[in-house]
């Protein structure tokens, strides 16, 4: 039985190659913006709940916060994890 490219791959490989396309983007990016030919990398926009949400049951602290920092590293990192699952 011949399987097709569609079945092969997991579209859950896909999530895991852009979050981590994000995380090594966002890092070569702050990296980048020590030198002034490269500060262009970290330039980005950043947004979400800037105060944690805390919950606490005396038993039981919780605490929600969701930031996200999308910067032109981070971006150019899920262009390249994408082209790189759609290589394999």
């Amino acid at each position: 039985m011949a399987y097709t490219r569609n079945e092969t791959h997991n579209k859950w490989v896909l999530v895991l190659f852009i979050l981590s396309g994000i995380v090594i983007g966002g890092f070569l990016g702050s990296l980048a913006s020590e030198f002034s030919f490269l500060k262009w990398l970290d330039f980005g926009y950043g947004f979400g709940q800037e105060t944690p949400l805390i919950l606490d049951f005396h038993l039981l602290r919780l605490t929600f916060q969701i930031y996200f920092n999308i910067t032109i590293a981070s971006i150019i990192g899920i262009l390249l994890s994408i082209l790189l699952y759609r290589k394999l």
